[in-house]
């Protein structure tokens, strides 16, 4: 039996009895006691200011997340056992090398492989070679190209040939380029001078050399041909305004100038007219590149008539503070082009108002000079004037 303490009301007042439990005595929750719990926590927390159904949003909320962090917790486990069964299943699938040709050298397995891609095709090229004694002339013929290797991603190549005479490259023409095709029919013919007494040297004992149309299996590019990079520039000429517009986009690839590794080009824009400087301009200089990027724009008074005798030249150089500038590479386009070039000439004035941009390969400047054979010119020093 549990025991009772009676208290006793002080100075001899009516004195009531209340029983109180002992230390020793054990209690139960009432059945209302979640539902308590509810009702103090507004009146604990913020009585004031929070109503009753803020709280239960709040706790909702909470449960809410928990559920949604357990569930991505689940479900990353189960891709990932998935995805460990699926590379497992594939594993299994493949037929070991060592089963079919026992335990082999792993370097006797690759070989075949790499000696069937270096005899993979890369087309067939019919041209023609005729020699002229009388003028000491090579015309080479340049008639179609059938199945070329593909380039681009889509399956296609955008094809050009390029002739030079070896080992002097300081002369070398481009056919047009033909977009999207691996078989393009180019039938166009370049002249060489080579005197009898080098090609007797690879051809003795034939003062006149004639050869007909022949097919020719291509080979891998050769290594030969240094890479001077390639820029990008688009044309425009307007002949109401009588206007000119060159803009410089930008370069790739350039030639490695300095001792790190990298140049700071820029780039020269010049006419020529009847084979003298004209007119030029040049871009700012980038610092410490081989990919730099220009967008500048130039603009040249040039009339309808002059339109048809000038040739443009776009040169990229090095900058350099210790000592000369140095050129990088160049492109010739105009009535004495050939190749890409004149086809990009060709085409801005049969678009007159139109700017067209194109990417074009840089030559070495020995090479363009060679070909544009400019007049040599005396100017007095401090005087505007040249003879």
């Amino acid at each position: 039996m549990p025991q009772e303490t009676a208290k006793r009301s002080p100075r001899g007042a009516d004195s009531t009895v209340t029983p109180t439990p002992a230390f020793n005595s054990t209690t139960t929750a009432s059945p209302g006691f979640i539902a308590q719990l509810f009702n103090r926590i507004p009146r604990i927390r913020c009585a004031a200011t929070v109503p009753r159904w803020a709280v239960y949003a709040i706790l909702a909320l909470i449960l809410l997340l928990l559920l949604a962090c357990f569930l991505c917790i689940c479900v990353k486990c189960c891709c990932k056992g998935r995805r460990k069964r699926k590379q497992k299943e594939k594993l299994d699938g493949q037929i070991s090398l060592t089963d079919v040709n026992g335990a082999s050298d792993a370097a006797e397995l690759v070989q075949p492989e790499t000696e069937d891609s270096l005899d993979t095709p890369t087309g067939r090229l019919l041209y023609s070679l005729e020699y002229s004694p009388q003028s000491s002339e090579v015309t080479v013929g340049v008639m179609e190209a059938a199945g070329l290797k593909a380039m681009d991603l889509g399956g296609t190549s955008d094809p050009y040939v390029k002739i030079y005479n070896l080992p002097n490259t300081t002369k070398t023409y481009e056919t047009k380029v033909f977009r999207n095709t691996l078989n393009p029919v180019f039938n166009e013919h370049f002249t060489f001078q080579i005197s009898q007494v080098e090609l007797s040297s690879s051809t003795p004992g034939t003062p006149g050399v004639r050869l007909q149309q022949e097919w020719r299996d291509l080979s891998e590019a050769s290594n030969y041909e240094e890479n001077f990079g390639e820029v990008c520039f688009s044309l425009r000429y307007v002949p109401t305004t009588k206007k000119l517009s060159v803009v410089i986009l930008e370069a790739r690839n350039l030639k490695k100038m300095d001792i790190g590794g990298l140049a700071d080009p820029y780039v020269k824009v010049q006419l020529i007219l009847d084979r003298k400087k004209w007119k030029r301009n040049k871009t700012t200089v980038k610092k410490g590149t081989l990919n730099p990027y220009f967008n500048e724009k130039f603009s040249f008074n040039v009339s309808f008539h002059e339109i048809q005798r000038v040739q443009l030249v776009v040169a990229v150089w090095d900058h350099d503070k210790m000592s000369r500038n140095e050129a990088m590479g160049k492109v010739l386009l105009g009535c004495g082009a050939t190749g890409n070039p004149l086809q990009h000439w060709a085409d801005m004035l049969s678009n007159p108002r139109r700017p067209l941009a194109q990417w074009h390969t840089l030559l070495s400047a020995e090479q363009v000079d060679s070909t544009l054979q400019l007049k040599r010119s005396l100017r007095i020093p401090f005087v505007n004037k040249t003879f």
